[in-house]
């Protein structure tokens, strides 16, 4: 079990005295009722109080301190890389370093590194290490789990003040998906199925921003030609799933592949934004108006009323001063077919 997270968390901030804490729940209290950090702030305070009313049991207590604590400590390392694009891999820890798939992992994260990417992995061996190899300390997290065996961190990411080890799995997962802007899975067991069904799920379902999802295997490996047939014949014709969500994932075989679907995912679409019942899609180029005539055409399903508009940034996107001179998509989106959405996407990419 790796220890080296924790230490890093427990010297991340030193305990406050009783006075300190007591001067900042009072700034809290006093702070402006438009200031929305210090509202949360009030809110998140209220209900940890809230807590000591409930008479909870002393572990459901332990379960939200250190879920607090963990998320605290991963927030921050993170928050100093938010400009970067960053791709989370999944895979086996089993992996040998002779593997096809192995060799294909230290491939592809080399390859996205020079792309501006960074790489988020488990941070252990296996299919963990040989990206981590790829993409190189400096352009690596590590984002550890507690386990009784194998998934001590590997010698790239050791020591580094980007490992973070945490006790979850649900936190540690959040973190997976919220600071991702592509996902990458290679070949593994019931963990990386675990995380890619997950990644799945908040794609159909919404709750994630779109983003590439790719499977990767090597050339003569069938791991993801197997896995989507069970999808197609278990899923899709049962019709468990929609025909739109095969959209979601696409199967690679070389680095090659897998970075230009990247690439071609972010070429003209940049990131969406919800306002209310309004979708703002931001793009990396305008489009003209006979293209928007072609999306109200072919994409009208999407919508639960009105149309598609091009636009600058609203009113509530100008907290984001960075994107304010990105064109917009604006429309009212049905929030029921991400794969729709999807195919929406690679529309304007290939515009």
């Amino acid at each position: 079990m790796n220890t080296t997270g924790k230490t890093s968390q427990n010297r991340s901030r030193p305990v406050l005295s009783r006075d300190e804490i007591l001067h900042q729940i009072n700034a809290l209290l006093d702070s402006p009722e438009d200031d929305l950090q210090a509202a949360l702030m009030r809110e998140l305070l209220t209900g940890l109080l809230k807590l000591n009313d409930a008479h909870l049991d002393l572990l459901d207590i332990k379960i939200v301190n250190r879920a607090v604590k963990e998320l605290r400590h991963a927030f921050g390392v993170f928050h100093g890389y938010r400009n970067r694009q960053k791709v989370s891999i999944f895979g086996s820890a089993r992996t040998p370093s002779d593997d096809p798939n192995y060799r294909l992992a230290h491939q592809f994260a080399h390859a996205i590194v020079q792309e501006g990417f960074m790489v988020i992995t488990g941070g252990a061996d296996g299919i963990m290490r040989a990206a981590q190899e790829g993409a190189g300390r400096e352009n690596s997290f590590g984002v550890n789990i507690m386990l009784p065996f194998e998934q001590g961190p590997n010698s790239t990411i050791a020591d580094d003040q980007k490992l973070i080890t945490f006790k979850y799995f649900f936190t540690r997962k959040l973190m997976f998906q919220k600071e991702a802007n592509a996902i990458a899975l290679f070949p593994g067991g019931f963990g990386t199925h675990d995380e890619g069904f997950e990644i799945l799920t908040l794609a159909q379902t919404g709750k994630s921003d779109p983003q590439p999802i790719i499977c990767l295997q090597a050339p003569g490996c069938d791991y993801w030609d197997d896995w989507s047939a069970f999808v197609v014949r278990q899923l899709l014709q049962r019709e468990l799933i929609n025909e739109e969500d095969m959209n979601l994932f696409v199967i690679a075989d070389s680095a090659e592949a897998a970075v230009s679907h990247i690439r071609r995912f972010y070429h003209r679409y940049h990131s969406i934004r919800f306002v209310g019942r309004q979708l703002a899609m931001r793009l990396q180029q305008a489009i003209s108006l006979e293209q928007l005539e072609q999306i109200r055409e072919q994409f009208s399903d999407l919508l639960s009323d009105g149309t598609f508009e091009l636009r600058g940034p609203l009113d509530e996107e100008l907290d984001e001063p960075a994107l304010r001179d990105l064109p917009r998509l604006v429309f009212n989106f049905n929030r029921r077919s991400a794969g729709r959405l999807r195919q929406l996407i690679a529309h304007l990419n290939g515009l």
